[in-house]
C-alpha cells in the first residue's frame, strides 16, 4: 500500500510539474491489413475504424514521446479478391487488435513559431489479436486453437503468440491552431514479428494429422474451397500452398489527431512565444 501511494505520490507531482509539457490527444480514422488475404493496400470493403487517445511528452519545441492505447478490428477476405487461385481458396479472418505504443515524434519546424510542420515517427509497440472467422452456419470460430497448419503438433510449426511486438513508424503533417491546440493527419504502418495476424502462413496440414489432433472443425476452416460454389471437395494434399511466408503481415492507421495541452499557455500572440509562455524571436 505504501509504495503504491508513493508511486501515485510522484505521478501526480511529476505532472504538476511537467504540465506544460504534456499534451492530450485523441486519434481516429482507418485501419487496414495487408497480408496473404489481400490484393491491395486499402482494400475498401474490409477497411475499418480505429480509435485510440495518446498522451504526449514535449522534449523539445520539435521533439515528442508520444505514448498511445488505440483499438481497430481489421480483416480479409479471399471473396474481394480476383485472382482465380484465392478466390477458390475461400479463406478469411477478423481480429481485433489492442495496441500500446511508445513513439518519437520528430517535427521538421517549431510549431511555436509555424503553423504547418511534417512529422515523422518510430517507436514500439505491444499488441494483442485473436484471429476469428465464420463457419458455414455464421458461428463464429477462433482460429488459433485449431492449429490450422498443424501449429503445435508433432512435426509442425510451434504455436504462434496473441501478443506480440511490433514497431510503429510513419509520418504526418500538424497544424497549430494555437500554442495549446493541434490538429494532425498521419499515416502510420506497424511493421510485425509475425505472419499469423491472419491465421494463413505457409502450406496445408495432413487433412489426417489435424482431423486426429484437433477433430473436423480443424479440417472445416483450414479448408474452405468446398464452400464456394463448385468449388473442390478435395482436401489439399500435406504441403500444398496455403500462403506466402515470404513477408509478414502489416497493419496500419490513417487519421485525424488531435490533442489539447494540459495546462495551457496564456498571455500574448500563441504563435511569438515558446512552450513556457515567454516571447521568441520569430526573424
Amino acid at each position: 500500500m505504501k509504495q503504491a501511494s508513493l508511486i501515485l505520490f510522484f505521478f501526480i507531482t511529476f505532472l504538476q510539474v511537467n504540465a506544460q509539457r504534456l499534451h492530450l490527444g485523441i486519434f481516429g480514422g482507418l485501419s487496414a491489413y495487408n497480408g496473404d488475404l489481400t490484393e491491395s493496400l486499402y482494400p475498401k470493403k474490409v477497411s475499418n475504424g480505429v480509435i485510440g487517445v495518446t498522451v504526449n511528452y514535449e522534449l523539445r519545441e520539435q521533439v515528442m514521446i508520444r505514448g498511445g492505447l488505440s483499438y481497430t478490428v481489421v480483416g480479409g477476405a479471399d471473396r474481394y479478391n480476383t485472382k482465380p487461385d484465392l478466390l477458390a481458396r475461400n479463406l478469411s479472418f477478423e481480429t481485433s487488435i489492442a495496441e500500446l505504443s511508445v513513439v518519437g515524434e520528430y517535427y521538421l519546424k517549431n510549431l511555436y513559431t509555424h503553423k504547418f510542420s511534417p512529422y515523422v515517427f518510430g517507436g514500439l509497440a505491444i499488441y494483442k489479436f485473436n484471429p476469428y472467422a465464420y463457419d458455414a452456419s455464421g458461428q463464429r470460430v477462433f482460429l488459433k486453437p485449431l492449429s490450422t497448419e498443424g501449429q503445435g503438433i508433432a512435426g509442425y510449426p510451434k504455436p504462434y503468440s496473441l501478443t506480440q511486438a511490433a514497431l510503429p513508424f510513419g509520418a504526418g503533417v500538424k497544424y497549430a491552431i494555437n500554442n495549446n491546440l493541434r490538429i494532425g493527419l498521419e499515416i502510420g504502418f506497424r511493421k510485425l514479428f509475425t505472419d499469423y495476424l491472419d491465421d494463413v502462413s505457409s502450406f496445408y496440414a495432413s487433412e489426417t494429422d489435424l482431423l486426429a489432433a484437433k477433430g473436423q472443425q480443424s479440417v472445416d476452416m483450414s479448408y474452405r474451397g468446398d464452400d464456394v460454389p463448385g468449388g473442390s471437395f478435395i482436401y489439399p494434399a500435406k504441403g500444398a500452398q496455403r500462403g506466402s511466408p515470404k513477408l509478414n503481415d502489416i497493419y496500419y492507421f490513417t487519421g485525424i489527431h488531435l490533442t489539447y495541452r494540459i495546462t495551457p499557455l496564456r498571455g500574448g500572440d500563441p504563435m511569438r512565444m515558446n512552450r513556457n509562455g515567454c516571447p521568441v524571436n520569430i526573424y
